[in-house]
Order: structure tokens, then sequence, then C-alpha cells
């Protein structure tokens, strides 16, 4: 399918259907009439293969418990492995309403009050929260940022990991928002020095789906051949990829047996929560037909990105743009033209945008932006094109 035709077909205003992204703009930002290009969903409706197997369950119009199919765990293994080349065994995937809902569960399992927790910041900012909100010690080793590119600081991380003698390590891969697709080279250092010091492994590849430019995408689980398995949980969902984040459903995946069942003991006595059968009716459809719908879209993701590098190139040369090699969340540096404390009133006031703000993702952030590039076309260039108005005037 061609972008124009994608966005035709499946664009959709959301304003006025309870949607957190837009209808919550004045309790989140103070200001209900902003451009929404935050928080990570999209104005795409869902591939029409996943709206007819839910409007088949509601027609039938029972919602009792429910198991999971082995049509499910066909999909989703059959999905890991044409996709990215992932060989998954259906006894280790275990499920949960949401990956941050997972990492709350990780960190109260496998690690107790005042452990040390590893993340690489910037980052996602839910990874501090799980950390911070458990009565954990957050440990933060800093990406290293090269005019907009980041690499990992080997040295430091290694360091860190064994003055605080860290615990667990929370992996971003791809990583939010410095939109990293990991080499292999770069996930074996890290896994590598995990495994020499016992540092459980909790890697987040919820946007492995997400991948521009022909870039490989490398699951922690295949790493070195798969050396590094047994001291790792894997954590994926349909949800970035296919728009299905409310519909509750994420895969945990726990090759390790020792591990499958100190979680299954140990979040058994603080969840017991069914699947959501929705979640698995959408997420086997678009696993099973979504291909196509998938591909058009990171047309789009590519296309709006593109815009962005461009005309920020061309008309605020001193932004710095990271390439957005995964994820469609992009990651600007604003602080050559605006200074970092002004930033939310440059952004908000002047440019009418909700994003997401360098300084949510790291301390040493402030005056960076994160823009939602899953969206129509014209949201995106009205959000560039006011920002490189601001900018002018500010000239």
């Amino acid at each position: 399918m061609e972008m124009t035709q994608f966005v035709e077909k499946y664009a959709v205003d959301r304003k006025n259907t309870s949607s957190l992204k837009w209808d919550a703009l004045d309790v989140r930002f103070g200001d209900p009439d902003l451009i929404a290009m935050w928080v990570a969903d999209m104005e795409f409706k869902v591939p029409e293969a996943v709206q007819e197997a839910l409007i088949e369950r509601v027609n039938h119009g029972v919602f009792g418990y429910s198991y999971t199919p082995d049509s499910y765990y066909n999909a989703f293994i059959n999905w890991q492995r044409k996709r990215h080349g992932i060989e998954i065994e259906k006894d280790w995937v275990r499920f949960s309403t949401g990956i941050v809902t997972a990492l709350y569960w990780f960190v109260n399992i496998f690690t107790e009050e005042n452990d040390a927790v590893m993340i690489q910041s910037p980052v996602y900012y839910p990874f501090h929260n799980a950390v911070k909100d458990n009565n954990r010690r957050l440990i933060r080793s800093e990406l290293i940022n090269t005019d907009g590119h980041y690499t990992m600081d080997i040295p430091d991380f290694e360091k860190k990991i064994i003055e605080e003698d860290v615990k667990m390590f929370i992996l971003c891969s791809p990583h939010n928002p410095a939109g990293r697709v990991w080499s292999e080279d770069e996930l074996v250092q890290v896994l590598e020095i995990c495994h020499q010091h016992n540092v459980l492994v909790i890697s987040d590849e919820i946007h492995q789906d997400i991948i521009l430019g022909g870039r490989k995408f490398t699951s922690s689980l295949m790493v070195a051949d798969g050396k590094y398995r047994d001291n790792m949980i894997v954590c994926t969902a349909p949800s970035k990829s296919f728009n299905l984040a409310c519909l509750l459903n994420s895969h945990l995946i726990i090759p390790n047996p020792e591990l499958r069942e100190i979680f299954d003991r140990e979040s058994s006595k603080i969840n017991q929560t069914e699947t959501s059968i929705m979640g698995q009716i959408a997420c086997e459809a678009a696993y099973t037909h979504g291909e196509e719908w998938l591909d058009a879209l990171l047309e789009v993701i590519e296309h709006n990105f593109n815009y962005v590098s461009s005309q920020l190139k061309e008309h605020a040369p001193k932004a710095v743009v990271t390439e957005l090699e995964g994820t469609y969340l992009s990651w600007i540096d604003l602080t050559a033209y605006v200074a970092p404390e002004d930033t939310k009133e440059f952004i908000q006031d002047k440019c009418r945008l909700a994003i997401d703000f360098g300084e949510w993702f790291s301390d040493k952030c402030q005056g960076f932006v994160r823009l939602n590039m899953a969206t129509d076309p014209k949201f995106v260039k009205a959000g560039i094109d006011n920002i490189i108005s601001e900018l002018n005037k500010l000239d």
C-alpha cells in the first residue's frame, strides 16, 4: 500500500474519543488547543483485519473467561521468526497488561529494597519510576551524545555495575528517545558485563517492529547465538506496532526455566489478572494479516521524519536532530536557539505543541524535545512549520 493511500484510508480524528493524547491536553499541559505530538500512540486506525476480528467477537457477544489458544502462540512466534529472525518457544511466553506494569513486577520480584537497578539515560521515564517507586537505588549510565548520535558509555557502565553492586539492568532496545537500533557488537558488550557480574537483564523491545533505513534489529535473545538468554527477560508487545495500547496485551519472554518458576510463583502474589481476550484477538489478527499495514506505516514515519530533518537543517541548522534508526519518536536538541529553561514556554505557548520534554528522560536533557512521527503528516508539517516560524522570530 502506498503511503498516501494509507493516510487517506487509516488517518482518523481522535478528538472527543477520550483520547489521552488529545482530550487530556488541558490536564496534562494546561491547554486544550495544542497540536498533540507527545505520547507514543497514533492517529491511525488499526489494520482492517484487526477491526474485523474484534467486530466478529463483539457480535458473538460473550466476553467470559478465556485462555490463549495455540493459534495465538503460532502467530506471535511466526511473526518473530519472519520479521526478526527470533526463535521463541511457547513455554517461554508469559503475559502482562503492559510492559510498564511488567517492569514494576520484575523490580519487585527479582530485587530487594535498596538494591541497585541500572538504566541508560536519557531513557523512557517509566524506567526511572519503576525503580524509584519501589525503593530501589536508581543507577544511571548516561549515553554519550556526539552531535546527536548516541552510544553506550561502556567503561562507565561496567564501573557502576561493579561499584554499585547492580542487581538488574533495564535495557531499552530500540532506544527511546535516542532512536538507536543497537548493533550486535554493542549489545554483546553490555550483556557480557551483566553476565560476568550476575546482573539480570530486562530487555524492553517494544519498538522492535519500528525499524527504519534498512537497519537490522537484533533481539537480546539472539545475541551471540543466544549466549545470554539464561540471564534475561525480554518484553515485547503489539501496542506500538499496531496502535493497540489500551487492549492491554504484552509478552514477557523468559527462556530460563528457573527464572520462569520464580516469576510464576511470585507474580501470582501480586497479580491475578486474566489475559485480555480482545487484546489477544487483535494481536493475533495483526501478526497474521498486518504486515502490509505496518510496512505502509513505516513509510509514513520515514516521510514525517525526513520532513522534520530536512526542514530544520535548512531553516534551523543549529538544531540537532538525532537520526531515527528505530522507534517513531524524533529527538531534537533546541538549546542552540532556546535557553533550556525557556523550552516549555517556547514550545507550548509560542509553537502551540504538546510534546515530551527532554528533562523527563534525563536531567541532562533540558532543552531537548521528543516529537511523535506516527501521525498524519499534516500534524508534523504544522508542528515543524510552527517551530521554524517561531525560531525566525527569535532571530
